[in-house]
């Protein structure tokens, strides 16, 4: 259904609804292109940040992140009473040949994610496993200080 419109007293334009949504489509496109893509064509390596699952026991918390295609040594993680930080390094490569025409990409980037935990833990005692891609950290919780209770006095 079109409908007409006036823009002026002399002219009778016709209006069509959906084109807004066609040219709002092409500006998103264009947009998610820019990301994607530099001026020469090549892909572009978008942020890495691995994602994780916290746990919650009453004698820990485990912390597991995937950082899949890593390697441990790409790894370093920092633990304090309350928080865990994870940097790391990404290297890929990846290289396919179709009909005589070889096509090679690189991706390189550093990570940091730093993740705050519900509770002070033992830093001491934090164990660090890394297998397949997952790491999983063991964050014993620190003994509770016995609580005080203090009267204040309102004057």
């Amino acid at each position: 259904m079109a409908i007409m419109q006036r823009d002026s007293l002399d002219e009778i334009t016709r209006w069509e609804p959906f084109r807004g949504i066609e040219r709002l489509h092409q500006e998103m496109n264009h947009l998610f292109d820019r990301l994607l893509h530099e001026g020469n064509g090549v892909e572009r390596s978008l942020t890495f940040i691995p994602s994780a699952e916290l746990e919650e026991t009453d004698q820990a918390i485990q912390l597991k992140l995937e950082v899949p295609g890593m390697e441990a040594k790409d790894l370093d993680v920092e633990v304090t009473e309350s928080a865990v930080s994870i940097k790391g390094e990404r290297r890929s490569e990846s290289k396919t040949e179709k009909k005589g025409v070889v096509r090679s990409e690189f991706r390189y980037g550093t990570f940091e994610r730093v993740i705050p935990l519900p509770t002070p833990i033992k830093t001491s005692d934090v164990q660090a496993e890394y297998k397949n891609g997952l790491l999983t950290l063991t964050l014993p919780k620190a003994e509770a200080a016995p609580q005080s209770k203090v009267k204040v006095n309102i004057s």
